[in-house]
């Protein structure tokens, strides 16, 4: 999405004053320092981050378009009534975790189903952002009984692109809305991006687990990201590899596909057939 940085700052500042806001006031509910949102509204930093736009937002009570004044919602709606798309990213964009663990236990001599359980028992605080990458790896380690290790580098050496995936992503950018809907560790997504690990693309709303304090399947992170959207529930569609989410992002009225780890290709063309125009 791109930004008028100085035309986004007259219309948080225009929307702050309309419901009686002061900068203080926004500051709070956007947790934002003072610093930051003066600057933003006389539009001296360049290029925002999404995530504090979005909070912006729904501080003020606005849909991000209503806020960024984007153009009317790119392309169109399918024949099912789809006009946004929420992508996963792991074991959806990239391969999952798996191949990181197994190399910690090649490492260090574990067996790598214990690697993985231990991973497990902290990933939701870690994707939370109630732990730090520095925290998680300390806790990884005692639970091992190792002396160190390095989670991260682990998983970022490891992750590959699922190609089929990047190229329906990158398909149903150009017909529909699209973002990103996932479970992640801190500054993760960011550095997905920056690799070419995940698509980098034009997307309308980034939901980041770690940067928003919630995750996947909660009830909250989809009603976050409907409101990130703009869109009533019935118009999005997640495509996700957990069932677990794809039953929460249902039971919020959300339309659903699974993909299928084992049959990327079947899964893209799936993603295509459901989004048919």
């Amino acid at each position: 999405m791109v930004m008028d940085e100085k035309g986004l700052g007259k219309r948080i500042q225009k929307s702050r004053q309309k419901v009686g806001m002061t900068q203080q006031d926004l500051c709070h509910a956007a947790n934002l320092s003072y610093s930051t949102l003066a600057k933003i509204e006389r539009g001296a930093i360049k290029s925002p981050s999404i995530f504090t736009i979005q909070n912006i937002a729904a501080a003020l009570k606005l849909t991000l378009d209503d806020l960024v004044g984007a153009a009317a919602p790119r392309k169109s709606t399918s024949k099912s009534g789809v006009s946004f798309v929420y992508f996963d990213v792991n074991g959806c964009l990239v391969r999952f975790y798996q191949r990181a663990t197994a190399r910690i236990a090649e490492d260090y001599g574990l067996q790598p189903d214990l690697v993985e359980m231990a991973c497990l028992h902290f990933n939701d605080d870690l994707c939370r952002g109630a732990l730090t990458m520095d925290e998680f790896n300390e806790r990884l380690a005692q639970r091992l009984q190792i002396t160190e290790v390095d989670w991260g580098k682990y998983y970022l050496e490891a992750a590959e692109p699922l190609q089929e995936m990047h190229d329906a992503l990158a398909w149903a950018s150009q017909h529909y809305r699209v973002g990103l809907l996932t479970n992640i560790a801190p500054g993760f997504l960011d550095k997905f991006l920056e690799a070419g690990k995940v698509p980098r693309l034009p997307y309308d709303t980034l939901v980041d687990s770690s940067k928003i304090g919630m995750v996947k399947p909660e009830a909250a992170i989809f009603e976050y990201a409907a409101a990130a959207a703009g869109l009533p529930p019935e118009q999005l569609l997640l495509v996700d590899d957990t069932l677990a989410n794809l039953v929460a992002a249902e039971k919020q009225g959300w339309r659903v596909v699974w993909f299928d780890y084992a049959r990327p290709e079947e899964s893209a063309a799936h993603v295509r057939e459901v989004l048919a125009l």
